[in-house]
């Protein structure tokens, strides 16, 4: 399966003494919509780091908003 997403300036906390997430969305090769909670994201040392922070930061910086995700839907 393939996803293609976008940040968003959403966060939310994951679990008892959990974790921040920022909230992405997107949608599968067939269309289906997803979201994606994802706490970290690793470049390999390879790659351009400094590319990689410019995209990462040219988004909004993510902020705290409400949000209720299940725990059945967390791996």
């Amino acid at each position: 399966m393939k996803i293609t997403i976008e940040s968003t300036t959403q966060t939310v906390h994951i679990g008892e003494g959990g974790y921040h997430a920022r909230v992405w969305k997107g949608r599968t090769e067939s269309g289906i919509e997803v979201q994606c909670l994802i706490a970290r994201v690793a470049v390999p040392i390879e790659s351009d780091q400094g590319q990689f922070e410019r995209e990462l930061h040219a988004t909004d910086a993510p902020r705290p908003e409400p949000a209720a995700f299940p725990m059945r839907i967390i791996l």
